[in-house]
C-alpha cells in the first residue's frame, strides 16, 4: 500500500457564529472568531491517496489529475473568498470551522477519485492547528 500526498494553499476569511446562539453565547464559545467583521487565515490543504501501486504506470495515483481536481473543486471556489457569504454553496451551509472546511474538501473530491483511494483530508488553519478528516469511517 501506498501513500501520496498533494498540498495547495488558498486565503479565506470566515466568521464562526451559530445563528440559533446569541450574540453572548456565540462570542463565549468562539471568542475572536465570532467577530462580525470576520477574519482571515492562509490555509494548507493536503489530500492524501492511499492505494496500490499500479504495475502499468508505477503510480497509485497520477498527481497532476490530482493537482487538477484540488484546484478545480477547492481553490477556485474558496481562495480569496469570504466561507460564510462567497462560499456558503462550498460549505453547504456549514459553520466554517477547521473541521467543516476538511469535511466540505473530502465531500467535493469524493465524486472525482477513484473509489476508496480518498484515504485523508488535513486542513492547516496556520502552523499550529489542523485537522485530519478521513470521510465517514
Amino acid at each position: 500500500m501506498m501513500e501520496i500526498t498533494r498540498r495547495e494553499e488558498f486565503s479565506a476569511a470566515h466568521r464562526l457564529f451559530n445563528p440559533d446562539f446569541s450574540d453572548e453565547e456565540n462570542e463565549a464559545l468562539y471568542g475572536k472568531c465570532a467577530n462580525p467583521h470576520y477574519h482571515g487565515h492562509n490555509y494548507t490543504v493536503e489530500v492524501t491517496l492511499r492505494g496500490p501501486v499500479d504495475p502499468a504506470t508505477g503510480m497509485t495515483y497520477n498527481l497532476a489529475d490530482l493537482k487538477t481536481a484540488m484546484r478545480r473543486e477547492i481553490i477556485d471556489k474558496v481562495d480569496h473568498k469570504n466561507l460564510n457569504e462567497d462560499a456558503a454553496g462550498f460549505m453547504k451551509n456549514r459553520i466554517p470551522t477547521a473541521e467543516n472546511i476538511a469535511i466540505s474538501i473530502w465531500e467535493r473530491l469524493e465524486e472525482h477519485i477513484e473509489a476508496g483511494l480518498l484515504h485523508r483530508v488535513r486542513l492547516f488553519e496556520n502552523e499550529r492547528n489542523f485537522v485530519d478528516y478521513y470521510g465517514g469511517r
